[in-house]
C-alpha cells in the first residue's frame, strides 16, 4: 500500500510561542550552499511568522558543517541570544569523511547546548544523495529549517517556563 507524502514541516501556529522577545542566532554552513541556503530561508520565514523581529535574527556563515559546534560556541560566548540554530548539509560520498563530519557535528552541537544551558538546535541534513537533501530543504518532504525554528522557539519557551 502506498502512503501519501506528508509535508513534515507543517505545524499549528497556535501551538508555537510568540517569539517577539527572543533573539535567535543562526550559524550556516557555506558547504552545499544550495541546500543550506534553503534551510536558512525556511528557518527565517518561520521565525518571522512567529513574531521574532528581523533585527533579532543574527545569521553568521561558516565554512562547513564540521565547524558548526565551534561557531555555536562562539555565538553563545560572545552574543546574547536566547537560542541558536545550526544549519548544515552533509551528503554521503565514497569515503568515511561523511561519518566523521556527521558524528563530530552532532556531538559538538549537543555539547554546546549542555555547556551553555541554551537551546542549540541541530538542523543538519545527513543524506545519502543530493535529491534527498533537496527533498528536505524545501522539496516534497518540507523544509527542516522550518522545523528547527519551531523547535528553537519551543525550547526557549520551555526553558523560560522552568526558570520562573
Amino acid at each position: 500500500m502506498a502512503t501519501a507524502l506528508k509535508n513534515l514541516s507543517e505545524y499549528d501556529k497556535d501551538n508555537i510561542p510568540d517569539g517577539a522577545d527572543y533573539k535567535i542566532g543562526i550559524v550556516v554552513s557555506e558547504w552545499n550552499h544550495n541546500i543550506t541556503g534553503n534551510l536558512l530561508k525556511g528557518a527565517e520565514e518561520a521565525l518571522l511568522e512567529n513574531g521574532v523581529l528581523a533585527n533579532n535574527i543574527l545569521v553568521k556563515y561558516i565554512p562547513g558543517t564540521f565547524e558548526l559546534p565551534t561557531a555555536a560556541q562562539f555565538m553563545a560566548n560572545y552574543t546574547e541570544v536566547d537560542g541558536i540554530i545550526t544549519i548544515g548539509s552533509v551528503i554521503q560520498g565514497e569515503t568515511k569523511h561523511f561519518d566523521f563530519v556527521c558524528e563530530a557535528a552532532a556531538q559538538g552541537v549537543k555539547d554546546v547546548a549542555l555547556k551553555h544551558n541554551l537551546p542549540v538546535i541541530f538542523c543538519v541534513l545527513t543524506d545519502n544523495n543530493l535529491q534527498q537533501a533537496i527533498d528536505r530543504s524545501g522539496g516534497k518532504h518540507g523544509n527542516k529549517g522550518v522545523e528547527a525554528a519551531v523547535a528553537c522557539l519551543k525550547m526557549i519557551e520551555l526553558q523560560e517556563s522552568l526558570n520562573q
